[in-house]
């Protein structure tokens, strides 16, 4: 929580209060559903929380954004992005129906108003956002395949509508069909920790 605290100097209480109750809900929950890695549940805030928050870093959504979180699991990266932008409109989907019932509890546990969750696959998802998040999902062009129907058109943000992905390790082979307009952004030029060092936010415009 402290490195929370320390990239996000401006939380309101509010959103502290919400950030700070999500340990002690994460590795509850961890104990009956393996949402998080067991051995990696005491990385909460370092691996999970602010790895989302990174996205943050990278775009400062504006009010009435609308967010698909494809393939959330337990919550992320939208339950930690929606705390960070109350006045955006996340909608938080995954096939597995257990790992939904995580993050809606969770979700309704600290109060996010701003957040809903669903339990479809991502081809069955008919909505219109801004932009889809995921967090090392699948390769980009599958994803893309996936969602490029849930784009919208009107863009309100200062980077254009489209894909935003965590994703980890080489990622040249899964982004070359995207590297004419691919932005690739290293989080370790956002956040010093060592684990953040080959993690990179990949933003694909459509």
């Amino acid at each position: 929580m402290q490195n929370i605290l320390k990239y996000f100097p401006h939380l309101t209480e509010i959103q502290k209060k919400q950030y700070e109750a999500l340990f002690d809900l994460y590795a509850e929950w961890n104990t009956r559903i393996n949402v998080i890695s067991r051995k990696d549940i005491n990385n909460l805030y370092e691996h999970h929380v602010q790895h989302s928050l990174a996205i943050s870093k990278y775009v400062n959504f504006r009010p009435e954004t609308t967010i698909l979180d494809f393939g959330t699991g337990g919550g992320f990266p939208g339950i930690p992005l929606a705390i960070m932008f109350p006045n955006v409109s996340f909608k938080l989907i995954d096939g597995t129906r257990k790992k939904i019932h995580v993050a809606d509890e969770i979700i309704r546990s600290i109060g996010l108003e701003n957040c809903r969750t669903e339990h479809i696959r991502g081809e069955e998802e008919k909505g219109l956002y801004d932009f889809v998040v995921s967090r090392a999902v699948m390769q980009m062009p599958d994803l893309i395949r996936i969602v490029r129907k849930n784009i919208s058109k009107t863009s309100r943000n200062e980077i254009s509508n489209g894909v935003i992905c965590l994703k980890g390790g080489n990622i040249d082979n899964e982004i070359s069909p995207y590297r004419k307009i691919a932005d690739v952004t290293d989080i370790s030029t956002i956040f010093s920790e060592e684990w953040f060092k080959g993690k990179h936010i990949v933003h694909v415009p459509m």
